[in-house]
This record gives C-alpha cells, structure tokens and sequence, in this order.
C-alpha cells in the first residue's frame, strides 16, 4: 500500500472516530479562544481588563470575543453609562468548561 492511501484511510478512521472531540476543538481550541475562555473563568471583565490579563491585540480579542458571543460561550454587556465600558462574561456553557481547565491543570501539573 502506498504513503497516499494509508494517509487516505487514517484520515477517514481519524474524522470516523473523533467526531466529537473534532468539533469541540474546532469551537474552543485556538489558543486565544481558550485564554480568555480561561480567564473568564473568575468572573465577568471589561474588554480592557481581558486585554490587559491576556497580551492579545484589541484586534485579535475583539475577533475572539465575537466568535465566543457567536458560539454561546460568552455573552457581552454594555454599560451606557460615561465612560461606557463593556463586560464579557461566561454564559452556561462556557461555565460548563471549568472543570475541563481543572483537569488539564492538574494533568499539566503532573506531567508537564
């Protein structure tokens, strides 16, 4: 068998058996995504605070942001009031996440 038909027939037991780990890696698992995801975990934060804690650019977080509002794992509040000032925080879903940053801590603790 050649190199392209063995890469051809792991590709598709790959996509046939990780479907579901696939799809939540493709929500969650850029590196910014789950920064903030992370860092939201303390509660709510304004947009300065969250680029602040985590060194990305206004572009870059505002990006991310959007897409977290897009897929429901962060909601975002405006506050009219002067200055006005936007607060991010976890929905019930991205709460759902928590535990799964408690494992990965502890598994980095043991083996990293």
């Amino acid at each position: 068998m050649d190199q392209a038909n063995r890469l051809s027939q792991d590709e598709e037991q790959y996509d046939e058996g990780a479907c579901s780990v696939i799809d939540s890696l493709d929500q969650i698992g850029s590196q910014w995504r789950l920064i903030v995801l992370h860092d939201l975990q303390d509660g709510e934060k304004r947009f300065n605070e969250l680029k602040r804690s985590t060194e990305a650019s206004s572009r870059t977080l505002s990006r991310v942001l959007d897409y977290l509002q897009e897929t429901e794992f962060v909601t975002r509040r405006v506050e009219e009031d002067a200055p006005i000032a936007t607060y991010y925080t976890l929905t019930e879903k991205g709460q759902s996440l928590c535990p799964v940053f408690d494992e990965i801590e502890a598994w980095s603790d043991e083996w990293l």
